[in-house]
C-alpha cells in the first residue's frame, strides 16, 4: 500500500533521462514510468540540453561519463541558464570516487547516485529530491527565478556556512505610475527584463558562484563574490538607465516623462523608471541572521532613491 501511494505522487512530474547507453535509458525509462512519473529520454548531453529549453522538466537525471556534452559539463550548462537553473539535477555514474561526488555537488547537482543501484534506491532518490524541490523553489511565476523562501535560505546557508559574499537588492523606482499608464501586461514584460539582465551580469562578472532570485513585484536580490559586487552593481544601473527609455512610447520618450490623469481628473507627471540598488557585504560585517544582512541591504536601497537616476550604495561599516 505504501508504495501505490508514493508512486501516485509521481503523477504528472516530468522527468528527463540522459545516458548514452540505450539499455541503461530504456530500464531507467521503465522503471520510472511504472511509479508514475512522465519520463522523456536523451541519447547525449547536448540533445538533453535542448530539450531542457524547449520543455523544462521537474528532473534530470544524467549519466556523467557521455561523449561531446557528459553530465557534469551538462549540469553546468544548466545551472548557467536563467530558464533552465531551477532544474534539478541527479547525477548518476559508475564513479564513486569522493571527487568525483565533490565536483558533481559543487557545480550545482541535488544528489549523486553510483552504480550500480537498485529500483528502490532510485525511486527514494528521486522522490527525495522532488520534495526538497517543491519545498524549496518557491518559484516566481513571472520570472522564473527562486523566490522568497528560496531566497533566504540561501542567504542563511551561506552565512552559516561563513561563505564571503555580497547581497546586491534591486528595486524599481517609479514602477506603479508605469503599470498605471501602460497596464500590468508591459509592466510584467519589464520585469521579466530586468530578471534576465540580473542574471547576465552576474554570469558575465561572477560565473562560478552567484544566485539571483525574485522576491515579487519589481524587487529582486543578487548574490555574488564580494569584490565583483561594486561592479556588477554599476554595470546594473548603466545597463538599465540604457534600456529604460526602450519600455515607453516614442511621445513619452520625447516629453521625458509620463503623465497620468489622478483621481480627481488632474493630469501628474512622473519621471521614467529608475533601479535602485543596496548592496550588504560580509566583507567588513559579520551577520548572525538572514534578516540582518536584508536590513542593510535595504537601508542602502533606500539610501540610493534620494539620489538622481538609477544609482546604487555599498555599505561598508565595519561591524560585530
Amino acid at each position: 500500500m505504501t508504495e501505490e501511494v508514493e508512486a501516485t505522487e509521481g503523477a504528472g512530474e516530468q522527468l528527463l533521462v540522459v545516458d548514452d547507453d540505450p539499455f541503461i535509458a530504456r530500464l531507467l525509462e521503465i522503471e520510472l514510468a511504472a511509479a508514475g512519473y512522465a519520463v522523456r529520454v536523451a541519447n547525449d548531453g547536448q540533445q538533453a540540453l535542448d530539450m531542457v529549453r524547449r520543455d523544462p522538466p521537474d528532473l534530470v537525471i544524467t549519466d556523467v561519463m557521455m561523449p561531446h556534452v557528459d553530465g557534469f559539463e551538462l549540469t553546468r550548462l544548466l545551472r548557467h541558464d536563467p530558464s533552465t537553473q531551477g532544474v534539478s539535477v541527479i547525477i548518476l555514474t559508475a564513479r564513486g570516487l569522493s571527487a568525483d561526488k565533490l565536483e558533481g555537488f559543487a557545480i550545482g547537482a541535488d544528489d549523486y547516485i553510483v552504480k550500480p543501484f537498485d529500483t528502490p534506491e532510485l525511486l527514494a532518490r528521486v522522490r527525495g529530491v522532488l520534495r526538497r524541490t517543491r519545498e524549496m523553489r518557491d518559484e516566481s511565476p513571472l520570472t522564473g527565478l527562486p523566490g522568497s523562501v528560496r531566497v533566504q535560505e540561501e542567504i542563511e546557508t551561506r552565512i552559516q556556512g561563513g561563505r564571503e559574499f555580497a547581497l546586491l537588492y534591486v528595486d524599481l523606482d517609479s514602477f506603479s505610475a508605469y503599470n498605471d499608464r501602460y497596464g500590468f501586461e508591459r509592466g510584467d514584460d519589464v520585469i521579466r527584463g530586468v530578471g534576465r539582465m540580473l542574471v547576465e551580469v552576474s554570469l558575465e562578472h561572477a560565473p562560478e558562484d552567484h544566485f539571483v532570485g525574485h522576491l515579487g513585484g519589481d524587487d529582486f536580490v543578487a548574490m555574488v563574490p564580494t569584490e565583483p559586487a561594486a561592479q556588477i552593481a554599476e554595470t546594473l544601473v548603466q545597463r538599465f538607465d540604457r534600456e529604460a527609455p526602450a519600455y515607453y512610447d516614442e511621445t513619452d520618450r520625447e516629453r521625458g516623462h509620463i503623465e497620468i490623469v489622478n483621481r480627481r481628473g488632474e493630469p501628474q507627471r512622473y519621471p521614467f523608471v529608475t533601479m535602485s540598488i543596496g548592496v550588504a557585504s560580509t566583507q567588513r560585517r559579520a551577520f548572525a541572521h538572514y534578516a540582518e544582512m536584508v536590513a542593510v541591504a535595504s537601508e542602502m536601497k533606500a539610501y540610493t532613491k534620494g539620489q538622481p537616476g538609477s544609482s546604487w550604495a555599498m555599505d561598508r561599516r565595519a561591524g560585530a
